[in-house]
């Protein structure tokens, strides 16, 4: 079994990648911020069924140089899962984006001085599906975003350009070492505790009656589950070093066919239909109703058949929308509105 690093131990995609890598029976190690997390971390993963003994914590921070050698030292993979993701808009784009970027290149030089065989980085959907206005065919590994398009927000800048600067350092500067990267959708599936991605968030207020409608806006879905797994077969596949993989379950989702996911498997209250134009009215007052309006009625369709060439198997959007539903019951962090 190999040593592994993950970083960004606390969070939602990182802590079922330990999940699965402490299962496999690995020895992990992950990053944290403050070392005074670990007790918590440690105890979410055992409540979910983890044996810990094979986990070790270090403080890394993004924007520090601090830890990183410490941390990746005698590790044979890496997976670089952390990056800043805000639930608003920030004032400045740099604020996202260089922590993003020095973030990925810090976890890069150590992984690489460290004599590390392949670095499996969490890139983003949004590194390769924003920009391009309204299209037909399918995305795929091979579509990057126009991050000078139109309506491309800081954090889709963020995960692009961190991505591109990944390739570049590995070509000019990695040595021997391999990159893979992991592209997911909008993730869903069993939230671990009560610090909630935003996707979790959305199915929460949907299921606590707090949305007071759904726009005409579309996307993908992929469980954290299969997300995990895909990032474990691109570590240990021969073929996938130098390559990005899709992550996507399957066609895109509306809101309103989530709602109805959510009606008809959860019991849960069925908002109604917004019309654009509310929304576009909305979005001159709300900033979260204007961020929407440049993707209203855009479905964005993707490609995972080379993440099935590999072996990947996702579960169904249904599958991952209703097991977030069942996470939050479990966590007693939602009480459902019927209807």
């Amino acid at each position: 079994m190999s040593t592994i690093l993950v970083t960004g131990g606390s969070g939602f995609v990182a802590g079922h990648v330990i999940l699965q890598l402490l299962a496999a029976g690995h020895d992990v190690r992950t990053t944290v911020r403050n070392l005074a997390r670990e007790p918590e971390v440690r105890a979410t993963l055992e409540r979910h069924g983890a044996d810990t003994t094979r986990l070790r914590f270090f403080a890394a921070d993004l924007e520090r140089d601090d830890g990183w050698a410490e941390a990746v030292s005698g590790c044979d993979h890496v997976h670089h899962v952390a990056s800043p993701f805000p639930l608003t808009q920030p004032k400045e784009e740099q604020d996202v984006i260089r922590p993003a970027v020095e973030g990925t290149l810090r976890a890069l030089r150590a992984a690489r001085d460290a004599g590390v065989k392949r670095v499996v980085l969490t890139s983003s959907f949004a590194a390769i599906g924003y920009g391009h206005g309204r299209r037909e065919t399918p995305y795929t590994e091979q579509d990057w975003t126009d991050v000078e398009g139109p309506a491309v927000q800081p954090y889709m800048k963020s995960k692009t350009l961190a991505e591109r600067a990944a390739w570049a350092f590995v070509a000019k500067e990695g040595g021997a070492m391999e990159l893979a990267t992991v592209n997911p959708v909008g993730i869903f599936g069993p939230a671990l505790n009560g610090d909630l991605s935003t996707s979790i968030e959305l199915v929460r207020q949907m299921m606590a009656g707090k949305l007071p409608g759904t726009a005409d806006l579309w996307f993908g879905v992929v469980d954290v589950r299969d997300v995990a797994a895909l990032h474990l077969l691109a570590m240990t596949s021969p073929e996938a070093a130098g390559e990005r993989f899709l992550a996507i379950a399957g066609d895109s989702v509306s809101l309103h066919q989530m709602a109805e996911i959510l009606h008809r498997g959860a019991g849960t209250k069925l908002p109604p239909r917004l019309p654009s134009w509310i929304v576009r009215l909305v979005g001159l007052v709300n900033p979260m109703a204007r961020d929407a309006v440049p993707r209203l009625g855009i479905r964005a369709r993707a490609s995972n058949d080379k993440a099935r060439a590999l072996g990947w198997s996702p579960r169904t959007n249904e599958e991952a929308i209703l097991a977030t539903a069942e996470s939050l019951k479990a966590l007693a962090l939602v009480e459902p509105k019927r209807g």
